[in-house]
């Protein structure tokens, strides 16, 4: 039967004299349906928030959520917060037992329920109410509905971006960043299902990161269990660009980008190593090196993400990663060079801290490593088969050896002009010299070739070190430790290392850039026509030249009568004297180049040392080609005019003489 007669007792005042009671009964019809309560309680008995929570929940799911319920549920909650972690136990039990029974039309109201609680609710009582919450939307997680992840994942951003006012000690995040991560990696077998997947782990990364990352208490987000799961989710989704057509936050990639860089851009100082190892062991696995397109990306985003101040602490995570990596394969090495050339590139604009001196010797270290393993490969030279091998090894090598000059170079003219002369000094330090002793490279294991091979490497990175270098006195460019061992070198009997010497020179010593129009070795008709910029010569240059004038004369002098000399080297000498005259040249040093030029002219007349033909014939046409042009520098009418009549009577009866002749192509 569906109803039941009760009977109910209340007092009746017998008489108002006495003020005794008695007891009367009446009887009532009740539903037998009331009884059937949870532990056998009535409805009407049942805890009010069990109600109001049972009350927003409509008889058909498709309905949705029962507004004007959940109005009453969320005034109960403000007016008693203390129900709060109650009611979020409450929904959790029904949550669990509709994603059990597959109800997910309720699961969705129910997490509408909590989402619409948490923002309204900002007591100090919330914290139990949030364990029920994320409880609930690990649950959500778990599931292998899709729909049900990025459900839950969508909560937990809204709760992220929840400002709370006091910090948890006890809550921890650790599951979730599993979770997020295991989602960014989603395998799912059809695309756009994948896709949102994905997307939904990397707004969950996000929503951890913004939760945790400004908490002191939350510091263990940075450790490394947490980093190897956080960085790696976004560089897998920001390389595996397979939805490039979908915009915005719908594709994982860009997604991915924006979530690094905000995690990157709120990296504090002791977090940065934790931060960056993440992607290099990342590139490792992956192979990113080689090529080296996503490797560099990767890098570009972290230097312009991170604080200036934070720059070096990169630069000596790929340093680092370098010397791991010295005996991997050129084009691995190369690849980690050309990343480090963009974070150099990028950090000399800023703050690159104490690292300077650091990163050329570690890359110095490896130039001399890549000579090395060139040097032993080519002495193992056995048979025709191996020989294009070896010369394949070399060749790659020689892309790790440029990659590294173009860093040297790229990174010291970067650097303000006081530290660009302490990089000068200290790769100087570095190159070989026949005849001094040298600590910093044993030449014996290596040999001529690759001695060689080092003296042309490291003077190729002092060419572009001292490009653009501008120093006010010619003493704090070309100090007596820096020219003596630089002209050393120029006495060698090796060509290409003599033209590296006067090109080094040229960078020092031309301040007002007229070295573009010097270029080639010619008698210039109007060198007023050239507009040659210049400053009368300071009195720390005079000083200058009064004490190592005499060691460039010497330098000159030598340089001209070496046997291989080729037509670069004459133009490069004659470029030489010019900016010594338009730099450094008062009354007394022109003197003195005129005696130089003079010299060497007799020096090629009286060929007391047999020099061949070209030879004399080259030094013969650069004393008429420098002599042309100071005769027009230092306006002397009879020294102008016997120069002129001396080229004219050459041009008639000796052109071979003159530079347009003797340096022309195929000349007997």
């Amino acid at each position: 039967m569906s109803e039941v007669r009760m009977r109910s007792y209340r007092q009746v005042p017998r008489s108002e004299a006495d003020g005794t009671f008695r007891y009367t009964h009446t009887w009532e019809r009740r539903s037998f349906l009331g009884r059937l309560g949870v532990c056998g309680c009535c409805g009407p008995l049942r805890p009010r928030y069990k109600r109001l929570v049972d009350n927003i929940f409509p008889e058909d799911p498709k309905d949705g959520l029962v507004k004007s319920d959940m109005e009453k549920l969320t005034f109960y909650a403000v007016s008693a917060p203390e129900k709060l972690d109650r009611i979020g136990a409450y929904l959790a039990e029904r949550l669990t037992r509709d994603v059990v029974r597959h109800r997910y039309g309720y699961v969705v109201i129910a997490m509408e329920a909590l989402d619409q609680l948490l923002m309204a609710c900002h007591s100090q009582s919330i914290k139990p109410f949030v364990e029920s919450f994320l409880h609930m939307v690990a649950k959500l997680l778990e599931s292998r509905e899709p729909d049900l992840q990025v459900l839950g994942t969508n909560s937990f951003v809204k709760f992220a971006n929840i400002e709370e006012d006091t910090p948890s000690y006890h809550r921890r995040y650790d599951f979730f960043v599993s979770q997020f991560s295991a989602m960014c990696h989603s395998t799912h077998e059809d695309p756009d299902t994948r896709s949102r997947i994905r997307v939904a782990g990397i707004k969950g990364l996000q929503g951890v990161v913004r939760k945790t990352v400004n908490d002191e208490l939350q510091a263990i987000i940075w450790e490394p269990q947490h980093m190897d799961k956080l960085i790696p989710s976004m560089l897998f989704n920001m390389q595996d660009n397979e939805d490039s057509d979908r915009a915005g936050e719908e594709n994982p990639a860009s997604l991915a980008e924006s979530c690094f860089r905000e995690l990157l851009g709120r990296a504090a100082y002791g977090n940065m190593n934790n931060a960056v190892r993440p992607v290099l062991v990342h590139l490792d696995n992956h192979r990113l090196w080689d090529p080296n397109d996503f490797a560099v990306s990767c890098f570009r985003i972290i230097m312009y993400s991170i604080q200036a101040q934070h720059s070096h602490h990169v630069i000596q995570q790929v340093l680092s990663h370098l010397d791991t990596h010295s005996k991997n394969t050129p084009r691995v090495r190369a690849g980690i060079v050309q990343v480090l050339l963009e974070t150099v590139a990028i950090a000399a604009k800023g703050s690159i801290g104490p690292t300077v001196l650091e990163v050329f010797n570690t890359l110095l270290k490896h130039l001399r490593v890549s000579v090395d393993f060139e040097m032993s490969d080519g002495s193992r030279r056995n048979s025709a088969t191996s020989l294009s091998s070896t010369r394949t090894k070399e060749s790659e090598e020689r892309i790790v050896q440029n990659a590294i000059i173009q860093t040297i170079g790229f990174f010291g003219g970067n650097l303000p002009d006081y530290q660009r002369a302490e990089v000068m000094m200290f790769i100087m330090g570095k190159v070989p010299v026949y005849g001094t002793p040298c600590h910093t490279l044993d030449t014996v294991k290596i040999g001529h070739q690759g001695t060689k091979r080092i003296q042309t490497m490291l003077l190729s990175s002092l060419i572009m070190v001292t490009s653009g270098f501008k120093c006010k006195t010619m003493c704090a460019g070309l100090s007596a430790a820096f020219l003596e061992p630089l002209c050393s070198i120029s006495l060698m009997e090796d060509s290409e290392l003599r033209q590296l010497v006067l090109e080094i020179l040229h960078n020092i010593i031309d301040r007002h850039d007229n070295r573009a129009k010097l270029r080639g070795i010619r008698i210039i008709p109007n060198v007023a026509a050239l507009k040659i910029k210049r400053e009368k010569i300071c009195k720390e240059d005079v000083v200058f030249m009064k004490k190592h004038g005499q060691q460039l004369y010497r330098h000159i002098y030598l340089g001209c009568k070496e046997e291989d000399n080729v037509q670069k080297n004459f133009e490069l000498l004659f470029t030489a004297l010019a900016l010594i005259t338009i730099e450094l040249a008062n009354e007394e040093v022109v003197i003195d180049l005129v005696r130089l030029t003079i010299a060497l002219q007799d020096m090629a007349l009286a060929n007391e040392e047999n020099m061949p033909m070209f030879i004399r014939c080259g030094i013969m046409a650069l004393v008429a080609a420098y002599l042309n042009f100071l005769s027009q520098m230092i306006a002397n009418p009879p020294f102008s005019q016997h120069v002129s009549k001396v080229i004219e009577l050459r041009s008639m009866d000796a052109q071979y003489l003159l530079p347009e002749h003797i340096f022309r192509e195929k000349c007997g």
